[in-house]
């Protein structure tokens, strides 16, 4: 596990191979870097640093809501660790930051991580208004004493792997397909918290998952799903939207998985969900008799679904 700092200030090393971006997803792309980077820094006996931010810059520097987020802090530091890192720096983005040049910015760099090889993907720029993009940091890496080493796009399916991308996969509900540029599955994770009750008394009774503000949820429809707890996995027929057949008029999305060959309380635990793929649009039954019908097949498809993907107890593997 990687050693997980909050701050810039809080580290201090004598020498590091650091790379520095959001990070978001920690997708194969990024994959390719970090674990690059890892075997560079563990061939010369230092630590394989990862500096990343938090809140996104781009909901700094635009003023206004940035990106839904693909991993949370937390699971990006996890994600980060699992590729390689050594050490993972969470730094919080804010307008200082936002206004510090790339010089100004890279010396408060050398001064507490000592680096010498810098590695950025092919995208990368820095400081305030970009101004350290890339030619920009070779220049400055003459002057500052490191070595810069530029990671071209990596490529699935003749399209560039970035996390705007995977954001539009999952905009269109295409699971199964983010999981393949992710290198996992897609997860979201939340405090399961009280409904009206309703899967219930239909004989489907569901956990209803409250998620940060921040994450991206997929479109709206029915999802085959590994569900986690404690330890515990199973599969998932999970909901997202806002349940046309009752008329809720619900102002938010609801997220409610029917969790298979389970029956117990799970409320105020923390409950993931890992998407393994979509199995049909979110829509209005004329009856209750017909909804109790598809909620049949769609637990049908699941456990089909699923176990043709994950053997039981593997999902862990993929998370």
């Amino acid at each position: 596990m990687a050693l997980l700092l909050g701050s810039i200030q809080q580290a201090s090393f004598q020498d590091a191979w650091l790379t520095i971006g959001t990070y978001d997803g920690v997708h194969i792309g990024h994959q390719e870097i970090i674990s690059g980077l890892a075997a560079g820094a563990r061939a010369e006996g230092v630590p394989a640093v990862v500096l990343t931010f938090h809140p996104h810059p781009a909901a700094v520097v635009r003023q206004q809501g940035g990106p839904h987020l693909l991993s949370m802090p937390d699971e990006r530091a996890d994600y980060l660790s699992q590729a390689g890192a050594d050490v993972v720096i969470t730094q919080p983005f804010d307008q200082q930051v936002a206004g510090t040049g790339a010089e100004d910015f890279l010396s408060i760099l050398r001064k507490n991580l000592g680096f010498r090889h810098l590695w950025v993907g092919y995208d990368f720029a820095l400081g305030h208004k970009r101004d350290g993009d890339l030619h920009r940091l070779q220049e400055l890496g003459q002057k500052l004493d490191y070595q810069l080493k530029v990671i071209p796009a990596v490529h699935l399916n003749g399209q560039i792997v970035s996390s705007s991308r995977i954001r539009g996969m999952l905009r269109e509900g295409l699971v199964a397909q983010a999981a393949q540029a992710l290198g996992r599955w897609y997860k979201i994770q939340g405090e399961v918290t009280r409904g009206d009750g309703r899967g219930r008394t239909l004989g489907f009774p569901t956990a209803n998952l409250t998620v940060p503000a921040e994450k991206f949820i997929p479109q709206s429809g029915v999802y085959a799903c590994v569900a986690r707890w404690n330890g515990c996995e199973h599969p998932a027929a999970v909901n997202i939207g806002l349940r046309p057949t009752f008329d809720d008029s619900f102002a938010v999305t609801q997220i409610e998985a029917h969790i298979l060959d389970f029956a117990g309380d799970l409320y105020g635990q923390q409950l993931s969900l890992f998407f393994i793929g979509r199995l049909r649009d979110e829509k209005g039954f004329p009856s209750i008799h017909a909804l109790i019908a598809q909620i049949q097949q769609d637990i049908a498809q699941t456990r089909s679904l699923v176990g043709m993907h994950i053997p039981a107890g593997q999902a862990e593997q993929n998370s």
